[in-house]
């Protein structure tokens, strides 16, 4: 494996933010504002539908589209693959293809947008949510990490 390639995984794969068994994130329907409408072929999953597939881990695969800056703002899940959304379809070759996909986003925009073009390209997409909007439902699997304190220069 080339430099490149081993520096895309070794930033791709964020693990361990906790000890929640769950992997996923979701953003139901019912929390969006009411102008703003589902515009995508995937599902909008809402917590109870992110809970059971969370429930299966060695089946899903979570993959967050947010920058890392939102990431410690808003949280995610305990295990995922982080991928810019902007980045997402030159790195397909790296994904496992043999689970379920779950995309994650703030509000689920994004990984809407995502799921489509997974299905698209032929993985098998369970559906899309928002990380913000599965906490506002009651989920408890979003773990919020804090940048480690910075050590005084010596």
């Amino acid at each position: 494996m080339n430099k490149s390639k081993a520096l895309l995984l070794a930033t791709m794969l964020a693990v361990g933010f906790g000890s929640s068994t769950a992997f996923a994130q979701a953003g139901g329907a019912g929390s969006a504002p009411a102008a703003q409408a589902w515009k995508y072929k995937a599902k909008r999953l809402d917590r109870a539908e992110v809970d059971a597939l969370l429930a299966n881990p060695d089946k899903l695969l979570v993959i967050d589209l947010r920058r890392p800056d939102e990431l410690i703002k808003y949280g995610s899940f305990p295990v995922f693959i982080s991928v810019q959304n902007k980045d997402l379809e030159k790195y397909l070759a790296y994904l496992p293809r043999d689970r379920k996909v779950l995309t994650v986003s703030n509000h689920a925009g994004r990984a809407g947008a995502a799921a489509d073009l997974l299905s698209s390209k032929g993985f098998d997409v369970a559906g899309a949510t928002g990380s913000e909007d599965y906490e506002k439902q009651g989920g408890t699997a979003v773990a919020h990490i804090t940048p480690p304190a910075q050590s005084a220069a010596r």
